[in-house]
C-alpha cells in the first residue's frame, strides 16, 4: 500500500481519537481553560518524540510505519490550529490570562513532553 495512504488512514484514526478525548474531557465540568486541546498536543509531542527516538536509534520501526505513525496519526491527532484558534477566541473576549496562560502552558508543555518523549524513546532505544 503506498505510503499516503498509510498517512491518511494514520490521519482518520488520530483524529478521531483526538475527537474522542476531547468530547471525554468536555463532559467534566466546564473549564474556560482549552484543557483537551493541550492534553493532546503535549501527549502528541511526548508520542512523536518517543517514535522519532526510537525508530531513529533501531530498526523496530521501518520508515513507512514512521511516517504513517508520525505524520498519520499523530499528525491527526494534535492540532495546532484548533489551539491557535482557542487562543484567538480568548483574545477576543479579552481573556488575556487564559490566552498567554495557553500560549505558555502549551509552548513549555509540548516541549517538556517532546524532550520527555526523546529522552524516553532514547533509553529504550539503547536498552
Amino acid at each position: 500500500m503506498p505510503t499516503l495512504l498509510w498517512v491518511c488512514l494514520g490521519g482518520a484514526v488520530g483524529s478521531g481519537a483526538r475527537h474522542l478525548l476531547c468530547n471525554w474531557l468536555a463532559r467534566t465540568p466546564p473549564q474556560a481553560f482549552p484543557v483537551g486541546t493541550l492534553l493532546v498536543n503535549c501527549t502528541g509531542s511526548f508520542l512523536l518524540a518517543f517514535l522519532m527516538a526510537v525508530s531513529m536509534g533501531t530498526a523496530a520501526v521501518p520508515p513507512p510505519l514512521r511516517v504513517a505513525l508520525g505524520a498519520g496519526v499523530l499528525g491527526g491527532f494534535t492540532t495546532y490550529s484548533t489551539f491557535s484558534y482557542e487562543t484567538f477566541v480568548s483574545l477576543q473576549d479579552g481573556d488575556y490570562g487564559t490566552a498567554v496562560g495557553n500560549i505558555a502552558a502549551t509552548v513549555a508543555g509540548c516541549l517538556a513532553a517532546t524532550a520527555l518523549g526523546w529522552f524516553a524513546g532514547r533509553w529504550l532505544a539503547t536498552s
